[in-house]
């Protein structure tokens, strides 16, 4: 579901323009008193009813308008670009000539990758970040066919009224006040090869934008299956790559190869899980990062020290401070 705020940042942009929103709502059969959550295909078409109104895909935030039908181009000027780094590359340049202001740069530093928002003037609002955001990483999350965790959100301008939205969409460490607006991610992703083709591009537009607004799911066949097989036990018990393969009747190489094709592989599966658990174990549990680690299977707590480090680019307990200051939890740090 899609929080009420949300919604009525974006019937902001109609009344900027001085257009009634209630027509606009009982269209897309949204009660407009009391407002309350929407589903992602409630949101997708009030999005879409706003752009042919507006003329503006990007609900007038930027300083040009994102006329109808560039989101469109967007996605087939990257479908073919081989990997995410390419498919990134692409997209910052597409946006930064369509909207050019806020304009995306695209950096590394050590193992993470960051995607800075540079504005001309005065920091934008907290909505505007997030639909920039939700655009880039909505389709390159369906390129490469799995979700891309962020290690941290950086927004330069206040905190909205909204700010516990904007922690539950992002699902990663949100900083209102910042110098500059960016999100963090492991450099890893970039090396993932695009697994999409123009006839699946057809497909995913015609559903577009509702099904960027989710955090991609996994929803493909041969990655769901591994995922489900490690959920369904605790990681400390985890089978290993052959005894999965052989619970899903099909040889250790075969599955490789589907992994593979799917843009995953064991591994990349299992650290997802983990990082995931890790995260919410630091940022609402009381237990202490060796108790983490164990009960994330690793046999040494400097083992999970490294692995999380790498995830997310700071250790297990900057990580829990960060969220205790962003008021997201409150555990203890024994």
């Amino acid at each position: 579901m899609i929080a009420p705020g949300f919604v009525e940042d974006a019937l902001e942009s109609l009344r900027r323009s001085g257009i009634d929103p209630t027509p606009v709502l009982n269209s897309v059969n949204i009660e407009a008193d009391p407002l309350g959550p929407v589903t992602s295909l409630q949101y997708g078409q009030l999005w879409l009813a706003i752009a042919t109104l507006s003329g503006d895909e990007f609900f007038g935030l930027a300083a040009h308008p994102m006329r109808p039908g560039a989101f469109r181009s967007l996605c087939y000027t990257v479908v073919h670009a081989g990997t995410m780094e390419r498919a990134l590359r692409r997209a910052l340049i597409f946006l930064n000539i369509v909207l050019d202001d806020p304009s995306g740069e695209f950096r590394q530093v050590g193992g993470q990758t960051e995607i800075i928002l540079t504005d001309l003037g005065e920091p934008r609002s907290a909505f505007a970040y997030r639909t920039y955001w939700l655009i880039l990483l909505g389709v390159l999350s369906w390129l490469v066919g799995r979700r891309i965790h962020l290690s941290r959100v950086d927004f330069s301008c206040p905190a909205p009224t909204n700010r516990q939205e904007y922690h539950q969409f992002f699902g990663a460490p949100v900083h209102f006040d910042q110098p500059t607006s960016r999100i963090t991610f492991r450099a890893s992703y970039l090396k993932l090869p695009l697994i999409r083709d123009e006839k699946a591009l057809k497909h995913f537009l015609r559903g577009a934008p509702a099904n960027i607004l989710l955090r991609y799911s996994h929803d493909q066949g041969y990655t769901a299956g591994v995922r489900h097989r490690l959920l369904s036990t605790q990681p400390d018990s985890w089978p290993t790559f052959e005894t999965v393969a052989a619970g899903m009747n099909i040889s250790p190489a075969t599955l490789r190869r589907r992994l593979k094709s799917e843009g995953q592989s064991f591994a990349a599966i299992r650290d997802d899980i983990r990082m995931t658990e890790a995260q919410r174990l630091l940022r609402q549990s009381h237990e202490s990062v060796a108790r983490i680690a164990s009960l994330l299977g690793y046999t040494e707590p400097s083992a999970f020290h490294r692995a999380f480090q790498k995830w997310s680019g700071m250790t297990p307990l900057t990580f829990r401070r960060q969220e205790r200051l962003s008021g997201v939890a409150r555990p203890s740090e024994d």
